[in-house]
């Protein structure tokens, strides 16, 4: 195993008290980033290798100090040489939310509602010091779809309208977002780890938030209860989207951004897993497009992305529409 090792993983840990540790390495993901569980006696440590030029684990170390700073939980930060892409943290366990509340169905709500609570709290902070999410971020990621997805079905679409479109749905709630709060982009039951399995009261913790920016509280609510990898039963999300309005002020017409930036992210989504497949060969995330594409009919269908719903219905044909997106080839 030790010939799968990156280069330097030795030399990063003799500059810490992890040196004789045993290296497991771990199942990843669709980045570049790899992770390996460390053991040394009777104490787990997680170590994350994000090399350049292709990944920065700056960004993750910095999100990781504020949260940590204000009262979230992430893992803390043991070790680290950013320029080389090496961070040591704290090993929270294997357990995740997904596979928790897949084994333990009569626990969904619950966890949920915690993953709720905890986005209050995040909430409640001022916003961190990380980059807005505006227009310009908004639509930059949307156009995903017309860039991968389309193409991949064998579309030529009207970009111009659909960038027009898009700031036109979208206009309404940039407003709403200043100042705005931490949104950690994604945030769902694949990235929320169960620190106490089997108590439901324990704590929840957060991963994979390096790409943290300040925008809409909407945002991570989509995330987490229009997961792209799991099902989430509309009832659940219903329930959960109450119980965070309830919980905090929310005057204005929330389900409608909710709405918004639900067709946003999903069509955002579907340009990525399209991406993953056509250009980095990994098709099993093909067979979440189904799922996406159903949420962001859904979102398409609130009279607030009437603009969105015109461009579809007038560019996207109603068999792959029916299809869930059709065939990717």
């Amino acid at each position: 195993m030790s010939d799968a090792l990156p280069e330097g993983i030795h030399q990063f840990l003799g500059t810490t008290d992890w040196e004789d540790a045993e290296i497991a390495p771990l199942v990843g993901d669709a980045s570049f980033r790899r992770y390996f569980r460390l053991k040394d006696g009777g104490r787990s440590g997680m170590l994350m290798h994000a090399p350049p030029p292709h990944e920065d684990p700056r960004p993750f170390l910095h999100v990781a100090r504020w949260l940590s700073e204000n009262g979230m939980r992430a893992p803390a930060i043991l070790a680290e040489d950013a320029a080389k892409g090496w961070v040591l943290t704290e090993d929270f366990g294997d357990q995740r939310m997904r596979e928790w509340i897949d084994e333990h169905g009569a626990d969904e709500d619950r966890i949920y509602a915690h993953a709720i609570d905890t986005l209050v709290k995040l909430h409640s902070l001022p916003p961190g010091p990380f980059e807005l999410y505006d227009m310009a971020v908004y639509q930059r990621e949307v156009d995903l779809f017309v860039d991968w997805y389309c193409p991949a079905v064998g579309l030529s679409v009207d970009r111009e309208t659909w960038t027009a479109a898009w700031d036109e749905a979208l206009a309404p709630l940039l407003k709403r977002q200043n100042p705005g709060v931490t949104v950690l982009r994604d945030y769902h039951a694949e990235n929320i780890m169960l620190l106490e399995p089997g108590t439901l009261a324990g704590e929840q913790g957060l991963i994979d938030f390096q790409d943290a920016l300040v925008g809409h509280p909407a945002y991570d609510l989509v995330s987490l209860l229009q997961d792209a990898r799991r099902d989430v039963p509309q009832q659940v999300e219903q329930d959960m989207l109450d119980r965070y309005r309830a919980a905090t002020d929310s005057e204005y017409d929330f389900v409608a951004d909710y709405a918004r930036l639900g067709a946003q992210r999903n069509a955002k989504i579907v340009g990525i897993f399209t991406r993953l497949y056509k250009r980095d060969g990994k098709d099993r995330y093909l067979g979440m497009i189904p799922r996406v594409w159903q949420a962001l009919e859904r979102d398409l269908a609130h009279e607030a992305m009437a603009p969105v719903a015109r461009w579809f219905a007038e560019n996207i044909p109603q068999e792959l529409r029916d299809a869930g997106g059709g065939t990717i080839s």
